[in-house]
């Protein structure tokens, strides 16, 4: 599968569990709950993906953790938070660039609507 394709099942699994469950939760429920939705559409995905970060002759191992990666081709990053602003989209940009993914989709639980909480980002800098 494509990433557009990946990433539209993400948002029809994401939009089902947002009308079932609607805002207000916390983060970890939302994750748990959509991990439970796309594995049971057949996706797979790894969760709190630990992303080593290289500097020069360094190597961190666990610089960071990406909600999911999926099918190695899709970074997620889910939020529960009054607004999305700059702070986040740069978390998903530097995890697509640590991961080589082109692109990621960060999700915004906590809105009336669900489409307004979603965001697609695309690493440019491949």
């Amino acid at each position: 599968m494509t990433e557009n394709e990946l990433a539209n099942i993400v948002f029809n699994q994401g939009l089902k569990l947002h009308k079932a469950l609607g805002p207000g939760l916390l983060e970890s429920a939302y994750e748990e709950c959509l991990f439970y939705e796309l594995i049971n559409a057949g996706i797979q995905v790894e969760r709190q993906k630990p992303l080593p970060l290289v500097y020069e002759n360094v190597k961190l191992e666990i610089g960071y953790r990406v909600d999911f990666l999926i099918e190695k081709k899709l970074i997620v990053e889910i939020k529960s938070v009054d607004s999305l602003n700059d702070i986040h989209l740069a978390q998903v940009l530097t995890y697509l660039r640590l991961s080589h993914c082109k692109l990621g989709l960060l999700i915004n639980f906590n809105t009336l609507l669900f489409k307004d909480g979603v965001k697609r980002v695309i690493n440019g800098s491949l």
